[in-house]
């Protein structure tokens, strides 16, 4: 008698290291050193972007040379001023028509097609090109910010590294993220928010793999800005209260829809705008001049909306910003910032959203309970963010990392997530994925466990099956087969109709461990054979290396070693010995799926009319 299928059984310790808590290899060691690398170099590439943004502020607007951020606003162009953004706009068309398309839009789009579509695989000029035409766009007027072209040039550095490298493409997302990451770090000095944002947005899972290289990366770069470019944080603001009381969460709630519906309108405006632009009868390297008119135009009446508008977000958070200012970011911030980026220029979308959601909590500051100064911009600045971007998490803990203001925490976080609800409710896509799916790919950002990760092999495995005993000889495997009866069932003995279906047979011995499997054609062929030479045993022409699953291994390992493998249909077996428990195919998969959608969609009442009450010593209907 032959042994036993043995190989693929372990021990029950192996087995609960097999099944471990995640799926992380030594590989991840290599990967996190290069997104050190990708880190450290990612904060001078964002140093050096802040100051070509000041370069070419200072030459577009002053006609001086100097790379000091400095706004535009104080200009002395007068009507001149119209212009400066319109040249900006033309010299950024031509390099998208000519350059690269790629370099269109705000950055973390393109980023997620990249990784989506590409590979993760982005062209080497788009790293020059991009934060050469931002800050061309930015310096020239454009109301954006500089973390989209960051986020797509540290991006588009950790996908140049990878690609000189034989990595694998989730080894080239996690370096591309690792650098989009490290952008953001660096400009905003907010690694922790960098670090959620890649999550949120660009990595697709929430894995150590992936997650660990991104955060050395992000870490990397904070460390190496406050060398370069300082200490954070970026905005500070006068100390608020550690609790504001009823009153203030309920202004909390009030800001979180208000912000939700900003966030609605500005998104609609976007892409209103992008679709006006589309009907125009010219070619689209002409679309940027146009948005440059409507920049100029704005810039002309209210100088605080040009540029980054770093200096007016850090007014409104300390609270003594004129109404006058507060009402120009609103309408005129608004609109210019939608119409410019919706005609295709290049530039960030997390500065404006802060600039606006600042001025909208400022509105609302003369009417909410008074909690500090900057307390209502601080709120609504985060808000709006997390509805406009559908990134929660991001958003409070960007906030937080901008500040320094912890006592803002719970504030925030309810804010937020108001807004976050209000727009995931009444908009089917957030700002960013909006253009990903017009180019037709949708995008997915629920995170949730695989069902197929919950449900193990043992649970779906069909029992009633034809397993043929190893010494069996050809009469008995024939009539078995016509007359559609097991010889031996593997969970207990006794006849037992199979599947008319089954096509893989399993070999058992005499105890019911695993010898190997045959095909239902090969199991044919032998009883012809056998018939000739009937000293034949059926283990003779068993596969002895079959593929198998154990019943302890969950259904997501085993749609992987079908994809691998390219075999639908697996023996089950005990870990322990190889007992066969039953086998497991592909439309048990989807039973699985079945079930978890049942468990999502039936509603019914747990505690009804069972469960009874005793009052005064007789048994009443609870319900």
């Amino acid at each position: 008698m032959r042994e036993p299928v043995r190989e693929r059984t372990t021990s029950p310790a192996a087995a609960a290291e097999d099944l471990g808590d995640f799926t992380t290899t030594p590989r991840v060691l290599a990967i996190s050193a290069l997104a050190l690398v990708i880190g450290v170099v990612a904060a001078f590439v964002a140093a050096a972007l802040l100051r070509l943004i000041g370069l070419f502020t200072n030459l577009f607007f002053f006609q001086r040379f100097g790379t000091t951020l400095v706004s535009p606003a104080g200009n002395h162009l007068g009507p001149f001023v119209i212009l400066v953004p319109v040249v900006g706009a033309l010299i950024i068309g031509v390099m998208a028509r000519y350059g690269s398309e790629r370099i269109r839009g705000h950055g973390i789009p393109e980023a997620i097609e990249a990784i989506l579509i590409n590979g993760s695989r982005v062209e080497p000029k788009l790293a020059v090109l991009k934060p050469l035409s931002s800050a061309i766009s930015i310096g020239s007027g454009g109301p954006f910010g500089a973390e989209g072209p960051i986020i797509m040039t540290g991006g588009a550095l950790g996908s140049l590294v990878a690609q000189l490298f034989h990595l694998t493409s989730a080894e080239r997302k996690t370096l591309l993220v690792a650098g989009a990451a490290a952008g953001m770090s660096a400009t905003f000095a907010a690694p922790v928010a960098s670090v959620l944002l890649g999550v949120e947005l660009l990595l697709f899972e929430w894995k150590p793999r992936s997650l660990i290289p991104v955060a050395l990366a992000s870490v990397a770069a904070a460390a190496v800005r406050r060398h370069i470019l300082g200490l954070g944080p970026l905005f500070p603001v006068p100390p608020h209260p550690a609790f504001i009381g009823t009153p203030g969460l309920l202004g909390c709630v009030v800001v979180g829809v208000l912000a939700g519906v900003v966030s609605a309108l500005l998104t609609g405006a976007v892409y209103a705008s992008e679709d006006a632009f589309a009907k125009l009868p010219i070619h689209w390297m002409w679309w940027p001049t146009i948005g440059g008119l409507v920049i100029g135009l704005g810039g002309f009446f209210f100088p605080q909306a040009l540029g980054v508008g770093y200096d007016v977000i850090a007014n409104l958070l300390q609270g003594d910003t004129p109404m006058r200012i507060i009402v120009g970011v609103l309408v005129v911030k608004s609109i210019i910032w939608s119409v410019s980026l919706g005609s295709g220029t290049s530039g960030g979308v997390l500065a404006p959203l802060l600039m606006i959601g600042g001025a909208l909590g400022g509105l609302e500051a003369h009417f909410l309970p008074f909690e500090g100064a900057g307390f209502w911009p601080l709120v609504s600045m985060g808000a709006v963010l997390g509805g406009t971007m559908r990134s929660p998490l991001t958003a409070v803990i960007f906030a937080l990392e901008l500040t320094h203001d912890v006592n803002v925490m719970l504030p925030l976080l309810l804010a937020v997530t108001v807004a976050h609800g209000f727009t995931v409710l009444t908009l089917r896509r957030s700002i960013l994925t909006e253009k990903v799916s017009r180019r037709g790919f949708h995008l997915s950002r629920e995170y949730a466990v695989d069902p197929l990760e919950i449900i193990f092999a043992r649970e779906v495995a069909r029992t009633g099956i034809v397993a043929l005993p190893s010494e069996a000889k050809w009469p008995e495997v024939a009539t078995a087969l016509e007359s559609r009866r097991p010889v031996d069932r593997p969970d207990r003995p006794g006849p037992l109709h199979g599947r008319h279906d089954q096509r893989l047979f399993p070999i058992v011995d005499a105890d019911r461990r695993l010898v190997g499997v045959v095909t239902r054609s090969r199991v044919r062929e032998w009883i012809e054979h056998a018939k000739v030479h009937p000293d034949g045993q059926l283990a003779d022409v068993a596969h002895e290396e079959p593929v198998v699953a154990h019943g302890d291994e969950p259904l997501r390992v085993l749609a992987f070693r079908m994809a691998e493998t390219g075999v639908t249909r697996l023996p089950v077996v005990e870990r322990r010995d190889g007992t066969l428990i039953g086998m497991v195919g592909l439309s048990d998969l989807l039973t699985a799926r079945a079930r978890i959608l049942e468990a999502e969609h039936r509603r019914e009442r747990v505690l009804g009319s069972g469960l009874r009450l005793r009052v005064f010593g007789r048994q009443k209907p609870l319900a």
